[in-house]
């Protein structure tokens, strides 16, 4: 009996996975479908780019500076202690630079936008959902993914990356902080080391892993507001899967990605 219910738990959840990928991919058919209307909607566009990107500015800068600082710090302990000083503290700027460039701001930024973003995404098409705004927009034959999730999916794909690039410069004055202050790293040393060894395609490769981050984040919070129900119980249930979702696949397509441009 006991195995049983087990199996049946199993095959819900592979059931309501595969039910969120169809659902998933059904809403960003139709978002690519009303993408000819990019230009007319510029103005919902341009809303949604201000309250994506630049109101995440300050949240990402904290974020930003102290993993720079951070990463520093634990790159120094590793050079200094656990190898033994083999290789000189003097790389220290090359090998930051790239986890930073590569892994740290791109990730460390979209699980960031996934809590503010994702969430928030989630939580005002769920409101707007139980509160059948959603459903007056469809009786005005107003399309809601043309007025709500254009916009959102968008802006969500085109500012990730632009943060990253605001990241990846904090992530480095941070970093500089830590080494010339608190390591004794001249600062000829450090970057030195970085224009040695900086490689462009290191920096192509974390904005694709932004640009994928930040249309997947969008994406999954329109898909799950769109499908609230329950009251304010489900608005806030809607939140949290949001969040969960978009962190999860964050990491995953950080792996896959990982393992196609690596």
């Amino acid at each position: 009996m006991i195995l049983v219910s087990f199996w049946q738990w199993i095959g819900q959840k592979v059931f309501s996975f595969f039910y969120e990928i169809g659902t998933m991919s059904v809403l960003f058919y139709r978002i690519l479908g009303n993408t000819k209307h990019i230009f007319r909607d510029r103005h919902l566009i341009l809303n949604q780019m201000h309250k994506i990107g630049v109101s995440s500015l300050p949240l990402v800068t904290i974020v930003s500076i102290f993993t720079g600082a951070v990463s520093s710090w634990q790159a120094a302990y590793q050079l200094k202690g656990v190898l033994g000083g083999m290789v000189s503290l003097n790389f220290l700027g090359a090998g930051v630079s790239a986890a930073i460039l590569i892994e740290l701001s791109p990730v460390l930024v979209g699980i960031v936008l996934a809590g503010r973003v994702g969430a928030s995404i989630a939580a005002e098409l769920g409101t707007m959902r139980v509160t059948e705004q959603i459903d007056a927009l469809e009786t005005l034959a107003i399309d809601p993914v043309r007025y709500l999730a254009v916009p959102r999916f968008t802006a969500g794909y085109t500012m990730l990356p632009i943060l990253v690039i605001y990241s990846n410069f904090v992530a480095h004055i941070g970093a500089y902080a830590v080494a010339v202050f608190l390591l004794d790293i001249s600062t000829a040393a450090f970057f030195g080391s970085i224009k040695a060894h900086f490689l462009l395609y290191n920096v192509f490769c974390g904005l694709i892993k932004a640009f994928v981050f930040g249309g997947g984040t969008a994406l999954i919070g329109c898909t799950i507001g769109f499908r609230t129900m329950g009251g304010a119980e489900g608005v806030g249930k809607a939140t949290i899967k949001a969040f969960v979702y978009s962190s999860a696949f964050i990491l995953t397509a950080d792996y896959v990605l990982a393992m196609v441009l690596f």
